[in-house]
């Protein structure tokens, strides 16, 4: 499956962290996607609220999940470990 950009994602393969992170990297959003720390705020890293739609969309995408209308707030896309998580929740891994 793919994601804006043309960046190929083996979901099956990979980690849900590292998923996010190849979502968050292929969507050029922070140039250190790849190397932020988990329990960094990625809103104070410069992501914008326009980018975190962009984000949660192709987590969707990546992960052909649908966020519940609840999970639907800044504190759900603050960092990738609290990503990762909601994504385990929805996916029933957690």
């Amino acid at each position: 499956m793919t994601v804006s950009g043309g960046v190929a994602l083996r979901v099956e393969t990979e980690s849900v962290e590292a998923t996010v992170r190849a979502v968050l990297d292929g969507l050029g959003i922070l140039a250190n996607a790849l190397a932020l720390d988990p329990d960094r705020d990625l809103f104070d890293a410069g992501m914008t609220s326009h980018a975190s739609v962009r984000f949660m969309l192709a987590l969707e995408d990546a992960f052909d999940l649908e966020f519940p209308d609840d999970m639907l707030k800044r504190e759900t896309f603050s960092t990738i470990a609290v990503i990762s998580a909601a994504v385990r929740q929805v996916l029933g891994n957690d």
